[in-house]
């Protein structure tokens, strides 16, 4: 009887690929940690079915969320950002510009346009914290300006809904810091002229986007639990050394001190603007 080993003995055993879940099908909801399958949160504008936090929504889908199908007409879609300055940090600004347009679709952090809400043409304008958090350089403030002085021509209620974490954008100097008085000077024409601003602040709304355009509205809108102000409260309490009252920030805190005028779920926005636009006249 042979006490050879069989031909396989010694050679690596031949194991079959695992067949993972694919990347990018689920979601976490960064309020309560609930796993949602991504193309329920995309029905459902990416709020939490579970405790309704209301997640990022990039500047497309919240075109086609707040205006009706297929009436958004892009202004200005050929501005795009340039290196004043040659800046470089941890790689030159022309490159990350580069990388940014790549990676989200977009020339800069701002869309603007037209389109119709409820059958009501608005002059509309997004900004996108995907895109270097939303950042107020040259583009988005040459953007937001074109837009506002084309609502005061044509007569058209504004909005603009914010989604910044940042302010100025620094790659561009004092370039990008003149932006938000340029934005405010033409809002304050914009009003002379009668014209309706709503501006509604997303999580998050920080920086010199919170301390320009995105506070000056004639109704200010804010979506539930979003982070709203200039400093972040860590800097602030590293600051002043202070413990800061709860929920110190959020949409809520401010409605209760009379920074903002109303809270607004994203799927009740399109109607709250298309009633604040009849009710006031426009």
């Amino acid at each position: 009887m042979s006490t050879s080993e069989p031909e396989t003995a010694g050679k690596p055993k031949a194991t079959r690929e695992k067949r993972g879940v694919p990347g990018g099908l689920w979601l976490r909801c960064d309020d309560c940690g609930e796993t949602i399958f991504r193309k329920e949160a995309e029905g459902l504008m990416n709020v939490c079915p579970q405790c309704e936090y209301h997640m990022y929504l990039s500047a497309p889908a919240r075109v086609k969320w707040v205006l009706d199908e297929g009436t958004f007409e892009e202004w200005d879609a050929n501005l795009a950002p340039t290196d004043p300055l040659t800046f470089k940090d941890k790689k030159p600004y022309a490159e990350r510009l580069k990388a940014e347009q790549a990676r989200t679709g977009m020339r800069d952090a701002a869309l603007t346009g037209a389109g119709m809400i409820r059958a009501r043409r608005v002059a509309f304008g997004v900004t996108d914290s995907a895109f270097i958090m939303g950042s107020m350089g040259s583009v988005v403030g040459e953007r937001l300006t074109r837009l506002i002085e084309r609502a005061t021509r044509e007569n058209l209620p504004l909005i603009i809904i914010s989604g910044s974490g940042g302010g100025a954008r620094m790659h561009e100097g004092i370039l990008s810091l003149m932006q938000m008085a340029k934005v405010s000077a033409a809002l304050a024409r914009y009003g002379q002229a009668g014209g309706l601003f709503i501006s509604v602040l997303t999580n998050p709304t920080m920086g010199g986007v919170a301390a320009s355009f995105a506070s000056l509205g004639d109704l200010v809108f804010a979506e539930p639990k979003a982070l709203i102000g200039f400093a972040g409260p860590r800097t602030i309490k590293a600051t002043i050394r202070v413990e800061l009252p709860a929920g110190f920030q959020t949409s809520e805190f401010l409605l209760e001190h009379g920074y903002i005028d109303r809270i607004v779920r994203r799927a009740d926005l399109k109607s709250e603007i298309a009633r604040a636009i009849d009710y006031c006249g426009k």
